[in-house]
């Protein structure tokens, strides 16, 4: 399970580098639905293509909120911005002494389609990824 977590983490973090724009247009209809479905009240949506998956970033009462579609219409994770000082006492203690005087710049919430969470803090231009108790497992360049 926890390999899972961290390969989709890398997959995500990997996508993210090679996002794209694309225009609401241009993603796939089954895409849009399974948005649609999960999101119906979204609004000012904003589409980025990530190698074969999509990207829609958007705001859910006023919180910064992505999820990841694949071409054929299954979300793959939803990230969602939470304020860094949610974030566990060990996520920062951890920030505190691998980057001193650096702040969090910000961080987020991520649960998979297994429901498996893990946290971002991000941090130096790197988004550094924590399991769901707070362990340190990856750290991944902007």
């Amino acid at each position: 399970m926890k390999k899972l977590a961290i390969l989709l983490t890398l997959s995500a973090g990997a996508v993210l580098m090679n996002a794209q724009k694309v225009q609401q247009k241009d993603v796939p209809v089954s895409v849009q639905k399974s948005f649609q479905k999960k999101f119906p009240n979204s609004k000012e949506v904003k589409w980025e293509k990530e190698k074969d998956n999509y990207e829609a970033g958007f705001k859910v009462k006023g919180t910064e909120t992505s999820v990841v579609i694949n071409s054929s219409g299954n979300i793959l994770e939803t990230e969602t911005e939470i304020n860094s000082n949610a974030l566990f006492a060990s996520i920062k203690e951890y920030i505190a002494k691998n980057y001193p005087n650096q702040k969090i710049k910000e961080a987020a919430k991520i649960t998979d389609t297994k429901g498996m969470i893990t946290y971002e803090a991000e941090v130096n231009g790197k988004d550094l990824i924590f399991d769901s108790k707070g362990k340190f497992l990856k750290a991944i360049k902007d």
